[in-house]
């Protein structure tokens, strides 16, 4: 297993990662085909975002994890923070904490870079991992702004 920074050339299998997590979600299946290419990467994506893969030698790329500075509206208390642009494991290997390892270089980047926390916008499923990996779920105090699943990890908690 290889975690690596990834590059323009990785898009097709990142997206191939992509499809599969999302398709896996409980949502309607048209909500989910609908909802499918707003979650795909592109190379400005690429460009734009730190992104990190796990890449498996029998596999190819079977995790990603994106992710970007902040908005300090979203964060609490208007603090610096990361942003968890996206999480994907594909499901042929999703309970081997492939997301937590992934989870764990947000954290390092977060503290490397000075910021005081990791922010995530939870889609429902995935909640439940994020709260188990000690993220606190945060109140929705700006209905228009906030999303109903942000979660935050300070860095001084790491």
């Amino acid at each position: 297993m290889e975690i690596r920074p990834t590059t323009i050339q990785d898009l097709p299998a990142i997206n191939r990662v992509i499809d599969a997590a999302v398709m896996g979600w409980k949502l309607p299946e048209r909500v989910k085909r609908l909802a499918l290419p707003s979650y795909r990467y592109d190379a400005a994506d690429i460009q734009h975002l730190s992104v990190q893969v796990i890449e498996m030698a029998a596999d190819g790329i079977v995790a990603v994890a994106a992710w970007e500075a902040a908005d300090p509206r979203d964060t609490p208390g208007r603090q610096s923070g990361l942003l968890l642009h996206g999480l994907y494991v594909h499901p042929d290997v999703q309970q081997q904490g492939l997301g937590k390892r992934l989870l764990q270089e947000v954290k390092q980047a977060a503290l490397a870079g000075g910021y005081a926390g990791v922010l995530v916008k939870a889609q429902a499923d995935a909640e439940s991992f994020f709260a188990a990996c000690g993220l606190q779920k945060l109140p929705v105090e700006d209905t228009v702004r906030h999303y109903a699943g942000r979660y935050w990890l300070a860095t001084s908690c790491m």
